[in-house]
């Protein structure tokens, strides 16, 4: 990594595993039950290949391949194909949340004595700063990418962004226009407010039960057991108090962290009795 004309040398350590629940995918027909497996298959002779047989081909402008091996990609003319480049620093808040997920690693500082001073220097200014880098590298294989180089502790984190036309406009996702009341955004700021939490470890219900009820669904299967709920009969469609719902979700947020219930606000056109405050 270059930082100005010092030069670090790290490594990329993935930072996140992924974490999957049991299924497989299965021949349901008269009740096989047969594991589908997925072989990679070459369409000139139709063999199967092993993992260790597949390489990669560049596809030229006349349709034929070109075969790219790894050292070839570790050879090319190309200066982020070895070396993350800063490009600027930006504040820390100040990146497009669409951006993110592509991507997430530790920057694992060397052996070296000379290069961990600069890259302690690095994320302690960043922290001070509360600033991010913003770099570019080349991932073998696939592009050159723009990530965001973040401190944690005296540690660096590298996030993969996504290039500005990989991002989705809104405007297919955007509502109608709807009025909303000065009294509904006031409630529900109440009700984010009561919803806040100082950082992400502090708000509860983070964890993951989807395994324990997939579990409990496999065992009544197995068991013959019946697990689904009682239906209750249809309800009448009734038009949605947007303001109740709001109010009665903010009691119940408040109850939630052991807190009375917000105040109500005195009907319109009725004085409040100073003695009964």
């Amino acid at each position: 990594m270059t930082f100005g004309m010092i030069s670090i040398p790290v490594a990329l350590v993935p930072a996140v595993r992924r974490a999957a629940t049991p299924l497989h995918l299965v021949h349901t027909a008269d009740g096989c039950l047969g594991r589908i497996r997925y072989r990679k298959t070459c369409e000139l002779d139709g063999r199967h290949v092993t993992e260790q047989e597949v390489g990669r081909g560049y596809e030229t402008t006349s349709g034929g391949l070109v075969p790219v091996t790894d050292a070839d990609l570790d050879h090319l003319p190309l200066a982020t194909a070895h070396t993350i480049e800063l490009l600027g620093t930006v504040p820390s808040g100040e990146v497009d949340a669409r951006r993110l997920g592509a991507g997430a690693y530790y920057l694992a500082a060397g052996d070296s004595p000379a290069g961990a001073r600069p890259y302690l220097l690095l994320a302690r200014i960043l922290a001070r700063r509360g600033q991010a880098v913003v770099v570019k590298l080349a991932v073998r294989g696939d592009r050159e990418r723009i990530a965001l180089l973040r401190p944690l502790g005296d540690a660096l984190t590298l996030s993969l962004l996504r290039w500005p036309d990989e991002v989705r406009q809104p405007s297919a996702a955007a509502p109608a226009e709807a009025a909303v009341s000065d009294d509904e955004l006031a409630a529900a700021l109440a009700l984010v407010a009561a919803r806040s939490a100082d950082s992400l470890d502090d708000i509860p219900g983070l964890v993951d039960h989807y395994g324990e009820a997939l579990a409990a669904l496999v065992d009544a299967k197995v068991h013959d057991r019946d697990l689904t709920e009682p239906r209750t009969g249809a309800r009448p469609a009734q038009p949605v108090d947007l303001m109740g719902l709001l109010r009665a979700s903010v009691d119940d947020a408040r109850a939630g962290r052991g807190e009375p219930p917000a105040p109500r606000p005195a009907p319109p056109g009725r004085r409040q009795d100073p003695r009964r405050r």
